[in-house]
């Protein structure tokens, strides 16, 4: 779980409060309120209240969620540098991310859960309907507060539901300033944003007034959070993250797919539940891979998110980067050795080098866990069956990819990962129309698509009798 930051009361309000700090220094610059447990009845009270209005009127909801589209791209020169203190990402990431947001509220906007017909033969016209769930609890970490806020407010507002929202408390900021701009467009309590520490999330998950909890973060949380749900028979979506393999072939073109490997790895500093975080290489080309790595490695441009040029920036926060460099020092111990970098940087923040591992024993934790940050393990195989059995031997199943020239190999190749999503010659990319779902720990339950928003609704079966 995050560290717990120092509650801070707000002169004049009475109200609690907790720093925020930027990790590109490691100094608080703004704070958020620090709200209570037992604060959450009314909140969901609130949200149940207005879902009375929200569900009744499709066009109505179609409309308020477009005109929200605009107002968060209109937006944009303000929460993005805010995005960016907070989190830490290079500050053209956040206006992508906030694109991102923008182009998921439209594209839910416009689908349609129309009504389906059923033919089994009877004098019976049967029809499937589709009725929202009620009030939704989403949950999302901080390592992309405004993209999977988005990711889960969008289906279940457009589906009809009233949404209750929780940030990490590392990013409450951007995510507050955010629903102030929906505020704008949205009834009033059909999305509310709740901020503070544990157990303000545990205490949402297993609110009875709530009837669907989507959740990104880690696993142990993730079974925590369904445990809770599963008191009040509520529905659950977990994204649990990942620990994805890429399996390169022997026939791959090493200088050809370097870039778009590493950066498959380290966009986002590695924070990227489905970023590569394992490399399996044939032996034959496994010192021509670590180097063209490590060469991207030492080159690539770390700093502050706001500073031009950045490419990479620090890791959101301290108990992340501990983490990092806990894996990064055993690895290191157990006999690896650092292509690339391999250790802290010394100056303010959360920096860490960006670092290539070769060499590194199969069992390191920084191998079968998920590390999260900016480190990347290669490791050499001999035969494909080897790397595929390495490739699918962790608890995680999010997503894989395979890269290679002769590109009906890598498919066959793919086929035989154990993860939700498979790519070649390329990772980590997704369109707004596509599923998106993990196997194994890796998660429960669909996202993206018409799938998400269906995830959003129930059945309703209408018999008619073709004559009275």
């Amino acid at each position: 779980m995050p560290t717990r930051q120092p509650r801070q009361p707000t002169p004049g309000t009475g109200g609690e409060h907790f720093a925020v700090l930027d990790p590109a220094t490691g100094e608080a610059f703004g704070e958020a309120p620090d709200q209570r447990p037992d604060e959450l009845d009314a909140v969901v009270g609130r949200a149940h209240e207005a879902w009375r209005g929200w569900r009744a009127d499709r066009d109505t909801r179609t409309a308020a969620l477009l005109t929200a589209a605009d107002a968060v791209e209109a937006a944009g020169t303000e929460i993005a540098p805010l995005l960016t203190r907070e989190q830490g990402k290079p500050l053209a990431e956040s206006y992508a991310e906030i694109a991102r947001t923008a182009a998921r509220l439209r594209y839910f906007a416009e689908l349609d859960p129309a009504p389906r017909p059923l033919t089994d033969g009877r004098p019976v016209r049967s029809e499937i309907r589709w009725r929202p769930l009620g009030p939704v609890a989403a949950i999302v970490p901080w390592n992309f507060p405004l993209q999977l806020a988005s990711a889960k407010l969008a289906p279940a507002l457009a589906a009809g539901n009233t949404v209750v929202l929780k940030p990490s408390p590392f990013t409450p900021l951007a995510t507050r300033l955010l629903g102030t701009v929906l505020s704008a467009a949205l009834p009033e309590n059909v999305l509310t944003i709740v901020t503070g520490h544990e157990p303000l999330g545990a205490r949402l998950a297993s609110h009875p007034g709530i009837r669907h909890v989507t959740f990104t973060g880690s696993v142990p949380t993730g079974r925590a959070v369904a445990a809770g749900a599963a008191a009040s028979l509520g529905r659950v979506t977990l994204e649990l993250g990942g620990n994805d393999a890429a399996v390169l072939l022997a026939d791959v073109d090493v200088e050809r797919i370097a870039d778009r490997l590493f950066w498959a790895a380290f966009r986002n500093c590695g924070q990227v539940c489905m970023a590569v975080k394992r490399v399996y290489a044939p032996a034959r080309l496994y010192s021509d891979v670590v180097e063209a790595l490590a060469q991207r490695a030492k080159t690539a441009v770390v700093g502050a998110g706001l500073d031009p040029g950045t490419e990479l920036g620090p890791v959101n926060n301290a108990p992340q980067l501990a983490r990092v460099e806990r894996y990064t020092a055993q690895a290191l111990a157990d006999g690896a050795r650092a292509a690339a970098g391999g250790h802290r940087l010394d100056r303010p923040g959360y920096f860490h080098a960006p670092t290539i591992l070769a060499d590194v024993p199969p069992d390191s934790p920084v191998v079968t866990e998920e590390q999260f940050g900016p480190v990347l393990p290669v490791l050499p195989y001999r035969s494909l069956d080897e790397a595929v059995e390495a490739a699918n031997g962790t608890g995680f199943g999010l997503g894989g990819s395979v890269w290679g020239t002769d590109l009906d190999r890598a498919e066959a190749v793919a086929d035989r990962l154990e993860c939700g999503t498979a790519w070649i010659n390329h990772h980590a990319e997704l369109s707004l129309a596509q599923p998106f779902a993990g196997i194994k720990d890796s998660g429960l339950g669909v996202a993206g698509g018409p799938w998400g928003l269906y995830g959003n609704l129930r059945p309703f079966v209408v018999h008619r009798p073709e004559e009275a």
